[in-house]
């Protein structure tokens, strides 16, 4: 459904044509924004402001003009006009109260899915081969997978590439010195753990610089291993593969998918790229290298600043690379949408790449680029973040820490509360709680600003944090469980419901019967393999399968006889027809009869036959009774696009208390949020709704008993708890974070 923003500014849109003409542009899109403070109402129109110029009126005619010609009484209270013409508008209760009851039918939760999708590639991640992931690839990572989740929901084609580095004058240097010093190393598979690995690495840079000979060998290992020696790429080959292990690791325990296509793959591109620069004619040489000369970037001295394309040397750069993964994603991947998610210490790097992809033709004017910039993970002293004796934290370790110190939390406040529980429940709390805080640090704060790593605040209970939502999930799942122990049933969502005495009078129609176990199982079985879906959500497809075991045998029996006689029958008429065709004239006369028959079947029973609109009736009624909705059944990946499922039975909400209506109102909001996050790429925003929420359900629990009130408005609050949790469930799962029903 579109969300009521969408709504409101499509009226408002209209009004303006019928008001102004469809020649005046439209001064803003959208001409409705949320109000600026809830006091004023719950949306505003400021169109009148820009448009006094044009039209030599007063703001406030214009607004008066505006609500004139606007229909959205069904919508809202009357309109305001405040101010020099701002237009304020407040929503009618039983708007929110019906829109409130259709997200609780729909799994999606209001959010529509984009009316023109787009193949959209994200690069994020990418860490460098033979050398352990650290906290500088932290942000990449989190912020990647996030934005791929949220643009998937939205309907979005997603392709997440792993752009890692695993070619260039390292590699040379590092097998150059490892046929030295462990040549075991490269022919023998993990031979060396990644951290010596890396720690190899680090000599080998250090020789690399101070010993002109060993230079001269790592250069010349580079050329055997781009000519494609058997040694060489054999050794490389193992160096890859043990990393990609080690990565797999992290990636497996932040629950983040990649498709990795390193600057390896592109290296027979790169040639090819070259001759499209030429041909383009923006190709010169400076000092022996191929350069491409750019608009707006100049030196210290104030000359033209060139990007190179090719060395002196006739080695390629990653500009060079670059420019041939970005051709093969539009060429060959067909994307509409290229978002590269790396620090904002590349930004020049992109805006050139990208300058010299438009003037040599390879990138389209309607394929849009976007490099999504990060800042900097620092620690408490504001410097960027490393171990005491100054190196680069291990992202390995900086997640085990997280882990760690959470579990201490949780068996302090065990403690505390006289609670006991299992080590496995407090194994998997640590866990998810622990990976959840660090993403969500990282998420929750403005992306293109650096910020400061602080696993106390990271992991306190208060605030905006993991822990904080999560428990506020928790605390809403509980208040669920009370409520179906004292006999009031929250709304949730389920499968089609078709109960044993729905199914028993069908007994006389064995082959419809048949129907339904198949589709019962089938949904039973799409429900298990998703291992996303919690137990309640199994729990009513369970009661179907029970319910279709309750049956009669004899109707089971009686369609198990139906179902071998048919098979029996269609056999014998098989043989029959083929003995009949070797008679003369038999497959004509045979061919005239099957004609007539076919015939007066159409007519008398699918043509204008005076049972015809009862038999249609009597046929769909019986597919939608017992098969349901074929439309209707759910997408249960939560990181893709859910379909709605069939209307479930909804209390009528009561919104009469001000915490009711501010919680309401904020989780309308959801869909307008992730609309603002498709299209700037801040998860933030995302967080600061949840939080947010969070806080409005708190306070609406503190100040509107739920339990404790008589029905209806006992249901009705139940239902906004549901909704919260599932909106919280919903958000979290885009941010790539788990839920918990119990903490």
């Amino acid at each position: 459904m579109p969300s009521i923003q969408a709504q409101l500014n499509q009226q408002f849109t209209h009004a303006f044509t019928a008001a102004f003409g469809s020649d005046l542009p439209l001064p803003d899109d959208p001409l409705v924004v949320p109000a600026s403070n809830p006091k004023f109402g719950d949306y505003q129109c400021n169109a009148a402001l820009p448009l006094a110029k044009p039209l030599k009126r007063k703001p406030r005619d214009i607004a008066q003009t505006l609500l004139d010609n606007l229909q959205i009484e069904q919508w809202c209270e009357e309109p305001e006009i405040a101010g020099p013409g701002f237009i304020n508008l407040r929503l009618k209760t039983e708007v929110l109260a019906r829109q409130l009851t259709d997200r609780l039918q729909d799994e999606r939760l209001g959010v529509e899915r984009v009316k023109q999708p787009q193949k959209v590639i994200v690069d994020f991640s990418s860490p460098n081969i033979a050398k352990e992931m650290h906290v500088g690839h932290l942000r990449s990572t989190i912020i990647g997978d996030s934005i791929a989740r949220i643009l998937e929901f939205q309907g979005h084609e997603v392709l997440r590439l792993n752009h890692v580095g695993d070619w260039g004058t390292q590699f040379g240097m590092l097998i150059a010195y490892l046929r030295e010093a462990y040549p075991e190393a490269l022919t023998t598979a993990d031979a060396l753990d990644l951290g010596d690995l890396v720690a190899l690495y680090k000599k080998a840079k250090q020789r690399f610089d101070e010993d002109a000979k060993f230079k001269e060998t790592a250069r010349e290992e580079v050329v055997r291993l781009q000519a494609g020696a058997d040694d060489s790429r054999r050794a490389w080959q193992l160096l890859c593969d043990q990393s990609r292990r080690e990565f797999q690791t992290i990636y497996d325990r932040l629950d983040i998918q990649l498709t990795e296509r390193g600057e390896s793959f592109y290296n027979p591109l790169l040639p090819g790229v070259l001759e499209t620069l030429e041909a383009a004619r923006i190709v010169a040489e400076d000092g022996g290298a191929k350069c491409v000369f750019l608009d707006g970037f100049t030196n210290k001295e104030g000359n033209p600043l060139p990007l190179i394309v090719q060395k002196s040397d006739g080695g390629y750069n990653y500009a060079t690379t670059d420019l041939a993964a970005l051709q093969y994603r539009i060429g060959k991947d067909e994307g509409d949408r290229i978002v590269y998610v790396t620090d904002s210490g590349q930004s020049n790097h992109f805006t050139q790449v990208f300058q010299v992809a438009r003037k040599a033709g390879i990138l389209p004017d309607e394929v849009q680029v976007v490099h999504v910039p990060f800042g900097l993970v620092q620690g408490e002293d504001g410097k960027k973040l490393k171990t005491r004796s100054g190196e680069t934290i291990k992202l390995k370790d900086l997640l085990d820490e997280a882990v760690d110190r959470f579990y201490q939390n949780l068996e302090k406040r065990l403690e505390e509360e006289s609670r006991t529980e299992t080590e496995e429940f407090k194994q998997e709390v640590a866990t998810k709680v622990g990976l959840s805080a660090v993403k969500y640090a990282d998420l929750s704060q403005n992306r293109t600003s650096n910020y400061i790593f602080s696993y106390d605040k990271m992991l306190a209970p208060q605030g905006n944090t993991s822990p904080y939502l999560l428990y506020a999930y928790a605390r809403i799942r509980s208040i669920a469980r009370k409520g179906q122990s004292q006999g009031t049933v929250t709304p949730t969502l389920a499968v089609p419901e078709t109960s044993a005495t729905e199914i028993k009078p069908l007994a006389s129609q064995p082959i419809l019967l048949g129907g339904v176990l198949l589709q019962k199982l089938g949904d039973f079985g799409r429900y298990v393999l998703d291992a996303s879906r919690s137990v309640e959500q199994l729990e009513p497809v369970v009661q179907q399968i029970n319910a279709l075991r309750q049956l009669e045998w004899g109707a089971i029996g009686k369609t198990t006889a139906i179902l071998v006689i048919s098979l029996l029958f269609s056999d014998a008429v098989l043989r029959v027809h083929a003995v009949l065709h070797t008679l003369p004239f038999m497959p004509s006369l045979m061919c005239l009869v099957g004609v007539f028959a076919s015939s007066r079947f159409a007519w008398q029973f699918l043509l204008f036959a005076s049972g015809r609109q009862q038999l249609t009736a009597n046929f769909e009624q019986a597919k939608l009774t017992v098969l349901g909705d074929p439309d209707a059944t759910p997408q249960l990946a939560p990181s893709k696009p859910a379909a709605a499922l069939p209307a479930v039975s909804a209390p009528e909400l009561q919104l009469t208390e001000p915490e009711e209506l501010a919680l309401a109102k904020h989780i309308l909001q959801l869909d307008e949020v992730l609309q603002e996050v498709e299209q700037d790429l801040m998860p933030n925003r995302l967080c600061q709704y949840l939080f947010e929420l969070s806080q409005k359900f708190n306070k609406f629990f503190e100040e509107c008993p739920v339990l404790k009130s008589e029905e209806p408005v006992r249901s009705s609050r139940l239902a906004l708890c549901e909704l919260t949790a599932r909106t919280l469930r919903l958000g979290l799962g885009l941010l790539g974070i788990p839920v918990l029903e119990r903490m």
